[in-house]
């Protein structure tokens, strides 16, 4: 199976790089190494690197495995919530 690179635009790359960071900085604020991480999450410390370091080609599984290792599952789930310009979108039917 071939896997294509996930190429993103350097502004939303710097997203994900700040993700990574926000990820590592979690993680050492907890005390854990990266084999405790990756072993709670059920991840290689490989992958788990890639995370730290935003790389958006690991699967979005992966990141809520780390996620919910230091019990942010539910910042996970305020992704995307507010959906503020497809209420407005919808909201233009209903008229």
């Amino acid at each position: 199976m071939n896997s294509k690179k996930t190429v993103l635009l350097p502004k939303y790359q710097k997203i994900f790089e700040q993700l990574g960071e926000n990820i590592k900085l979690s993680r050492k604020r907890r005390k854990l190494t990266t084999e405790q991480v990756s072993e709670r999450a059920g991840i290689n410390r490989t992958t788990l690197y890639r995370i730290e370091k935003g790389d958006p080609a690991v699967a979005i599984g992966s990141y809520f495995n780390v996620f919910r290792v230091f019990n942010l599952e539910d910042d996970f789930k305020k992704l995307a919530v507010d959906d503020e310009f497809g209420r407005k979108l919808q909201d233009l039917d209903l008229l």
